[in-house]
């Protein structure tokens, strides 16, 4: 990484007497230009950890440093830190124009309304200046909101779950329009989201937090094909984990013998993505011979879920495929998947 924009060690925040902290010992970099997720299930500290880095919550250990400033104890306006919150925080009372020109310090009023305009013009609100909240789409807004961060000229911008508000098809195109206008603007920036799809297609790079703990910093490709463990490779997309005895390279499982992407030995649990397994029509009750329990068509491809002995495997297979819960099937990696060997334990 080139030097960074931003530098978190070994943050640490408990509440009150709470028996576990709420963040433990959380580290990582962001690169100037970078957009970088947290991902996690609800309470496991992502949001806490973005509010020690906005400066609303003071940790109880560890720093934060700003192109190699120490701002852990600075107060929020002074850190140069954006904020894009959950619910926009607009002023329903001011128009667009006015919610952007309220960032801009000094001069006139209607200069500083007139300065609001290359910020709308950069998220494509040209013309809708003076609309105010309650007259904008939900898109719309969180972009009135992003313009208005902007305008602060921040070095870093925070989101929290900016996208949760939004239905379904409004909130892919919205994402799509935010990522470019942060890669436009060459911003740095911290997603907070607890949806994998959005961590996936979003971020240059992800962590994944579980009870107040990063578990796993990487690239989303990294992480998705080569998980930590059990919960980053069940939490950050579908898995099917497997017993199996690991020899170095290959490992002995109830699909038979795999090849692993990386040398292990022992007691291991494989991770298998649905789009790594095939099934093929089969009644001759071969060590890897399965049922078809259930088929959930999603459009362009299927699920099928397999009973193979007492393990119940996750396998997407083509829209057209004729297979059919009864079905007896064999079930088997795809050519030139590598498996991934976990540790055992939870």
């Amino acid at each position: 990484m080139t030097t960074p924009l931003l530098s978190i060690h070994g943050l640490r925040k408990v509440y009150g007497d709470a028996a576990t902290a709420a963040v433990h010992d959380a580290s990582f970099q962001v690169a100037p230009g970078e957009i970088f997720t947290l991902i996690g299930p609800s309470g496991c500290g992502k949001s806490t950890l973005l509010r020690m880095i906005a400066g609303f919550e003071v940790p109880q250990g560890g720093s934060v440093r700003l192109d190699g400033r120490d701002i852990t104890a600075a107060p929020p306006e002074k850190r140069r830190i954006g904020i894009v919150f959950q619910d926009y925080a607009l002023f329903p009372h001011l128009s667009a124009r006015d919610n952007v020109a309220f960032a801009l310090r000094g001069g006139r009023q209607d200069a500083r309304r007139a300065r609001a305009e290359p910020f709308l013009a950069s998220v494509g609100l040209e013309g809708l200046g003076d609309r105010f909240p309650d007259q904008l789409s939900g898109g719309q807004q969180q972009r009135v909101a992003l313009a208005r961060t902007l305008a602060g000229a921040p070095r870093l911008i925070l989101l929290d779950e900016p996208f949760s508000n939004l239905d379904a098809s409004l909130r892919d195109a919205t994402r799509r329009e935010i990522r470019e206008i942060l890669r436009a603007t060459g911003v740095g920036a911290i997603f907070v989201t607890h949806d994998q799809e959005e961590a996936l297609s979003f971020a240059d790079r992800v962590a994944v937090m579980r009870a107040g703990r990063i578990l796993q910093v990487g690239e989303p490709e990294e992480i998705y094909a080569r998980p930590a463990d059990r919960f980053v490779a069940g939490f950050l997309g579908r898995t099917n984990l497997l017993p199996a005895e690991a020899g170095d390279v290959t490992a002995t499982s109830p699909l038979g013998e795999v090849i692993l992407a990386a040398p292990a030995h022992g007691s291991v649990l494989l991770s298998l993505r649905p789009e790594q397994l095939a099934v093929t029509a089969d009644e001759g009750m071969t060590p890897s011979h399965g049922a078809i329990v259930s088929r959930e068509f999603k459009g362009r491809d299927v699920t099928l879920w397999v009973q193979l002995g007492p393990h119940l495997l996750q396998v997407d297979a083509g829209a057209r495929s004729p297979l059919r819960p009864g079905d007896q099937v064999r079930v088997t990696l795809r050519e030139g998947t590598l498996a991934v060997a976990l540790p055992p334990e939870a």
